[in-house]
């Protein structure tokens, strides 16, 4: 099987659209998010989507696949809030472990059930805690979670997504910068210690508003050159603007970076009851001139895509060339 660093040298690959967008369509209850295990849990469950990956994996396989049919190469494991941090939310945080390794088992049975090749993306996601914000409007130096705390749940993640059988680490949606820097120390550290090789590890930043900067107040180019040192397979942005709002952001991280770019918009702006209007054809057409740009290498959908999102941007970008790496100037 060819590598994913050999593919994305020959083509603009495809990542999937928004996992929780086609959860959504299935209108579950509560009784569908408890399954019979933990028909008896003591407290409310409903919206724990990655809990779906042991109660209703079904529903986790059968939205792989229908991706997997659309053209996508890269899918991410239902793994977004599989953190003992995250799971804390539902009293669930004992089940960390487990939710990654069957999140990655459905992934790699959809895959194995689609026949095609793809590889398993490692979702990581940004924790409900900020290492860089306070959330004690009156304590600006308080922090709710430490460096060591964050990095040990992530830890446990990467462990979880490994024996899984993931192919990529994806560290995505990152708004708080310092917590990337814990995941990306979690995932190496985990390697060298367990004397593994290193997976490819993909990372997506998340550009809040029009001033082009995080959550925690870095701009672009801060926020790459804080993660570099990482040697990512990609980097890139995902969530919070649509693909409109988002052009002028892709197109300066394709000149600044020196590895492959990935991008993951929403399907444009959510409306007044936070549903998102944009149609397949829309957010193709606006990517579609991206690709002719040079500007990508990965592509895909955030929140609001769906398999039609990922079929009409992946039919769009396949007439165009992968960006080419950048020769950079070494600064002396």
């Amino acid at each position: 099987m060819q590598t994913v660093q050999q593919a994305l040298k020959e083509r603009i690959l495809i990542i999937d659209g928004a996992m929780g967008t086609m959860i959504q369509r299935h209108k579950l209850e509560e009784a569908d998010y408890r399954g019979t295990r933990f028909k008896d849990w003591h407290s409310d469950v409903k919206g724990n989507n990655d809990l779906l990956s042991i109660t209703q994996p079904e529903i986790i396989i059968a939205i792989h696949l229908q991706y997997l049919n659309a053209g996508a190469d890269i899918i991410e494991t239902n793994t977004f809030s599989s953190t003992s941090i995250a799971q804390a939310d539902y009293d669930m945080q004992s089940l960390a472990y487990e939710l990654n390794v069957a999140s990655a088992k459905c992934a790699k049975e959809a895959v194995k059930q689609s026949g095609k090749t793809a590889w398993i993306a490692g979702a990581i996601g940004p924790l409900n805690k900020t290492l860089s914000l306070s959330p004690d409007v009156n304590n600006p130096g308080f922090r709710a979670v430490t460096f060591d705390e964050v990095a040990a749940s992530y830890t446990e993640q990467i462990k979880g997504l490994v024996d899984g059988g993931v192919d990529i680490i994806l560290i995505e949606t990152i708004f708080d910068t310092l917590n990337a820097k814990a995941a990306i120390y979690a995932t190496k550290n985990y390697f060298r210690n367990n004397n593994l090789p290193e997976l490819p590890i993909m990372i997506s930043g998340t550009i809040t508003d029009a001033s082009g900067r995080t959550l925690s107040g870095q701009t672009l180019e801060a926020f790459y050159t804080s993660i570099a040192h990482a040697n990512p397979l990609s980097v890139g942005l995902n969530c919070a603007l649509g693909a409109q709002e988002m052009r002028p952001h892709i197109e300066e991280l394709s000149q600044i970076a020196n590895c492959f770019t990935s991008a993951y918009p929403n399907a444009g702006l959510p409306n007044a009851f936070g549903e998102y209007d944009e149609q397949p054809h829309e957010t193709a057409h606006i990517i579609q001139e991206w690709a002719a740009n040079g500007w990508l290498n990965i592509v895909g959908g955030c929140c609001g895509t769906t398999p039609d999102h990922i079929k009409h941007i992946a039919d769009e970008v396949k007439k165009f060339k992968a960006r080419e790496l950048p020769v950079l100037e070494e600064v002396i």
